[in-house]
């Protein structure tokens, strides 16, 4: 019998079109990896509402996925929901893990910023603590560029490029009028 590896990927914090151009790029390599790909509406809130969906269902035609990569906003939804330390919540963290289990969940990929990474890092230790199966990944999605241990994130360099072009007109602006 053929075991099917699992992933399921979320989305939170602000919506841009880097947090839709990573979720592509997950799906995508997920399933070059051999994953079933799951979405978890309104990240980690709706995770643990059970909220699931199946990427295949909208993304198995490939030019969804180039769509996707040019959209903004958030597709799976966001949330700013904190999930706060185990010792104050564990019946969440034994939640959120019952979830992956009845699920078969292999992966659970996060994409957002500052929170988003302080909340797969706390999944992450509570797995180590606890032996459980899964693993944790982050893929940082900020444009303040300020998460520790990354020289750049997704969104940085379009931050950069919106503010070295409102400079550029507005010294153009006063050159000619000014």
């Amino acid at each position: 019998m053929i075991t099917v590896k699992k992933l399921i990927v979320g989305q939170s914090g602000g919506p841009t079109s880097v947090i839709n151009a990573s979720l592509a790029g997950v799906y995508s390599e997920g399933k070059k990896k051999g994953f079933k790909v799951y979405g978890m509406l309104n990240g980690i809130e709706g995770l643990l509402e059970e909220k699931i969906v199946d990427l295949d269902k909208y993304f198995s035609d490939p030019k969804n996925i180039e769509l996707l990569k040019r959209t903004p906003s958030s597709f799976l939804g966001s949330c700013r929901f904190k999930l706060g330390s185990p010792k104050d919540n564990k019946e969440n963290y034994e939640k959120i893990f019952k979830i992956l289990d009845k699920n078969s969940i292999d992966s659970f990929i996060y994409i957002g910023g500052n929170d988003s990474m302080d909340t797969i890092e706390s999944l992450s230790d509570y797995a180590q603590e606890h032996n459980k199966k899964q693993n944790f990944i982050g893929v940082p999605k900020t444009i303040d560029n300020d998460l520790p241990i990354t020289d750049h994130c997704p969104g940085f360099g379009s931050a950069c490029k919106y503010i070295a072009t409102t400079l550029r007109e507005v010294i153009c602006d006063n050159a000619v009028y000014g």
